[in-house]
């Protein structure tokens, strides 16, 4: 049997106003979503509580949720090693500084022979080039790391805009169900009356007990659809609020621009992945260079006079190229893989916009085509319903053509809501955030 059914007399005008449609919005506000956060009594116990919130707006529940969002830890070590990697850049050492001490004396314990004291501080220098490059590669992790933020934010974002909507369309589908069980006790009664008169038989009465019973299942059914929607709201957003209103206007962007959040992130690592590479390039363990700064003291024997002397020395050491090119290989292997993964990335956002131009004209088609359906099944209905009270047809056609209508008046309803929602997923498409 078809799900959402029976529209009598007496609460169709109410039916088709909750049903209503939405008009488009004006171009200075965007008139709210449809609610349906406390939709009557509930058949099964186990409640998710959501409430309204008028001082809770979209991006603010955007915002909250991304304090709350596990990814924001990456986000938050990324920009300390960004820190790590300017702390570094802005030393005047490449490396550790060591401190040598040395004592020669040819009678220990006495003072009467020759003896030798040394010292000597050693400090590892940057190569040519080398800070610089290594300051390029602090630039660019900060960047970086604050790409990498906003991409984690759009990501919320997509998340958030499919469990609001995801909501919104298991609520109408709990409205209509219930609806339509109201509807069908109703007709149960009224057909439950004329088979007292004999005006009906009894097999009428069953029929109707059984649609109503299967609607009353129907909106057991929906309502673990509403509560599988709000546990996974509350799951992402760790709240039991929903905005008043999250409804958007369709951007204005329709083409996947260099500054999409993703794209913006990734090209941000490949400059760090590039910078690193040069930075590898200038940069040798082995050969690293040091300068050493030393004292020494030495008295040849008895009587001798000591003779003082300072020295400076400087360690340059080369070769090691093949120690090196692994490291340079395996930085341009990461550069490489980044540059492949933005190819990818591109593409699919391209395709996701694509989809999503789709999904909107699809949708306004099917909007407008449901709306006509829909009128002509409440023209049908009514036509049908005074023909039921003059006898002409019998109770199972009038059944037939009542979820007809209430099918019709549902899916009217739902193409509007889909059609909202495909505005959200259009924006999130070319990377704007509300």
């Amino acid at each position: 049997m078809t799900g959402f059914r029976h529209i009598p007399n007496a609460l169709f005008g109410a039916l088709l106003s909750a049903g209503a449609c939405w008009a488009e919005p004006p171009a200075t506000e965007l008139p709210p979503p449809v609610h349906a956060m406390s939709a009557g009594p509930m058949i099964v116990e186990h409640l998710d509580p959501i409430e309204t919130d008028p001082q809770l707006s979209l991006p603010g529940l955007i915002e909250q949720t991304l304090e709350k969002y596990p990814d924001r830890l990456i986000s938050e070590a990324l920009s300390q090693e960004a820190e790590a990697l300017t702390e570094r850049s802005d030393s005047w050492v490449a490396g550790s500084t060591a401190l040598q001490l040395g004592y020669m004396d040819d009678r220990i314990a006495d003072d009467l022979g020759s003896r030798e004291a040394s010292a000597q501080v050693e400090i590892t220098t940057w190569k040519w080039g080398q800070r610089e490059a290594g300051q390029v590669v602090a630039d660019r992790a900060g960047a970086a790391a604050q790409k990498q933020l906003a991409a984690v934010k759009l990501e919320v974002v997509r998340l958030v805009r499919d469990a609001l909507w995801n909501m919104e369309i298991a609520n109408i589908g709990l409205q209509q169900a219930q609806n339509a069980l109201s509807i069908s006790e109703q007709l149960m009664k009224k057909v439950e009356r004329r088979v007292e008169l004999g005006d009906l038989p009894r097999a009428d009465l069953l029929l109707a007990k059984g649609e109503y019973l299967q609607n009353r299942a129907l909106v057991t059914q929906a309502e673990a659809e509403v509560m599988h929607s709000r546990k996974a709201y509350t799951n992402l957003t760790t709240l039991t609020k929903v905005p008043s209103s999250y409804r958007e206007r369709q951007s204005e962007i329709t083409t996947v621009a260099n500054d999409h959040p993703m794209l913006d992130a990734i090209n941000a690592i490949i400059e760090r992945r590039r910078a690193e590479v040069e930075w590898i390039r200038t940069t040798d363990p082995i050969n690293q260079p040091k300068l050493g700064v030393g004292a020494k003291s030495q008295r040849d024997g008895r009587g001798g006079q000591n003779v003082e002397s300072v020295g400076v020395n400087v360690v340059m050491l080369f070769g090691g190229d093949a120690y090196n090119a692994p490291e340079i290989a395996k930085a341009n292997l990461e550069l490489n893989n980044a540059m492949a993964q933005r190819e990818h990335l591109y593409r699919q956002l391209e395709k996701n916009l694509h989809e999503a131009e789709h999904a909107l004209e699809v949708t306004r088609a099917e909007l407008a085509i449901a709306n006509e359906l829909k009128d002509i099944a409440e023209t049908h209905l009514k036509m049908t319903e005074i023909s039921f009270s003059a006898g002409e047809i019998n109770l199972l056609d009038l059944l037939k053509i009542q979820a007809r209508a209430l099918e019709a008046i549902r899916n009217a309803k739902l193409q509007e809501v889909k059609l909202e929602r495909n505005i959200a997923f259009y924006n999130q498409a070319v990377g704007v955030a509300p």
